[in-house]
């Protein structure tokens, strides 16, 4: 054939040049494409993040609410079973059932130590609560009354706490910072007994928090 022909053959068809002409994006398409990418892209990518941080916001929280539960147990387990139990410390002076300081500080005697493998001990326990260094310690007494050797063992029960105060709660209703009332006083006609432990400990990220126990028969 010719080269003037303007257009091939294909087949048994005939098809000019201009109709296998393709078309395209122009560049300011393209731009505007790559530039929906973008802002599509750094909107996903900004949502992401947030949904990250939520999420191991909310990881920190729970788990910190499940260390504040505990402790609050613990602390409950304890302080529900205050018994009338003086003990005698290593020099074998005497000491109340329930020591109240000013300090923070709470020590008691309770009931319900558990004894699994039937060894020759009191179910009675010695059980002290004190913050030290932004932790809330409970500190137990494998023996009540006390020999030169007798050291508590301590666990942490709780950690970043600013506070923690324990107050007294007398039968009459009222509160005192310190118990018992005067040294010596435990188990006198006149004074006053125990009726309720009151605990406001702060911490983070709870801020204050307040806890009333009721002592059993109100007797300590």
């Amino acid at each position: 054939m010719g080269r003037n022909l303007r257009g091939r053959m294909f087949g048994s068809a005939f098809i000019p040049l201009r109709k296998i002409q393709q078309s395209g994006f122009t560049l300011i398409e393209m731009l505007v494409a790559l530039a929906i990418f973008a802002v599509v892209g750094g909107i996903s990518a900004t949502l992401m993040s947030q949904v990250l941080a939520n999420e191991a916001t909310m990881g920190v929280r729970s788990e910190r609410l499940g260390e504040m539960q505990r402790a609050m147990l613990i602390l409950k387990r304890d302080l529900m079973q205050i018994t009338n139990r003086p003990i005698r410390d290593m020099l074998g002076e005497p000491m109340p059932s329930v020591m109240i300081g000013n300090d923070g500080m709470i020590e008691f005697s309770r009931l319900g130590w558990r004894n699994p493998l039937d060894a020759r001990r009191a179910e009675v326990q010695r059980v002290a609560y004190r913050l030290q260094d932004g932790n809330l310690l409970r500190a137990y007494w494998n023996v009540l009354d006390r020999s030169q050797d007798s050291e508590p063992r301590t666990q942490r029960l709780l950690k970043e706490v600013r506070q923690v105060e324990f107050l007294a709660l007398d039968v009459e209703g009222d509160e005192h910072s310190f118990w018992p009332l005067r040294p010596g006083a435990e188990g006198d006609e006149g004074s006053p007994a125990l009726a309720a432990i009151f605990m406001r400990l702060e911490c983070a990220p709870f801020g204050v928090v307040e806890r009333i126990w009721l002592v059993a028969g109100g007797e300590a």
